[in-house]
């Protein structure tokens, strides 16, 4: 873990002052170099591979639409969902949508008749991730020049899935030759991509022991 300074405020000056903070601290560790994965980025490539912004395009039905937008119209819960109208909003729209909030405990995920489970807890939002990132040929190029990747508005007490993490296994992948169609069948993403989730779920404990 690092220590850097934060700078506080909302806006995107103050944001990507605490961005370059991080960044500096990582360099002085010898990491780098490191891109930011957000809309706050100041790297139009991370902005670009934001959740918010990066694109996935069903096969079947060439639909196109944002992996947020995937990601929240896909929850089950309790007492409703999977809510496919948030499909055509925006992503900030489908984030913000009471509903999800209003529907009792998640239960899992449905995509277009594939249903993934809550566990292990990224499993879903990095296979959506990943696949979109794969469909974009230039992104998935450029990703590959940096050595780590941050993502400055994730709060793990608040949040599960990181785009950071998202996009470094999808470098571990493509630097392993493992990147693919193959990539689209759930079952065989989970085959592949099992060992790092240990790994991160034993780092994760392992952190939680410090604090």
């Amino acid at each position: 873990m690092l220590d850097f300074e934060w700078h506080p405020g909302m806006s995107l000056k103050q944001t990507q002052k605490s961005i370059a903070s991080l960044h500096a601290r990582a360099r002085d560790a010898g990491v780098g170099p490191v891109l930011e994965i957000s809309t706050k980025s100041p790297d139009p490539l991370g902005v670009s591979l934001s959740a918010f912004n990066l694109k996935i395009r069903t096969k079947k039905y060439g639909q196109v639409f944002s992996v947020e937008m995937a990601y929240q119209s896909s929850k089950i819960f309790e007492h409703g969902g999977p809510y496919k109208d948030l499909l055509s909003m925006s992503s900030q729209e489908a984030k913000r949508d009471p509903r999800l909030k209003e529907s009792g405990r998640l239960t899992g995920f449905s995509f277009f008749n594939l249903d993934f489970p809550l566990v292990p807890r990224t499993y879903f939002y990095d296979w959506l991730y990943i696949n979109a990132l794969r469909q974009s040929d230039e992104a998935a190029r450029e990703v590959c020049n940096f050595e780590a990747f941050s993502d400055i508005v994730f709060n793990p007490a608040k949040s599960v899935n990181c785009q950071g993490f998202s996009a470094a296994l999808f470098v571990a992948l493509q630097r392993n030759d493992l990147i693919s169609e193959d990539l689209a069948d759930p079952q065989y993403f989970l085959d592949v991509v099992g060992t790092a989730y240990k790994a991160n779920s034993n780092r994760q404990e392992a952190q939680r022991s410090f604090i």
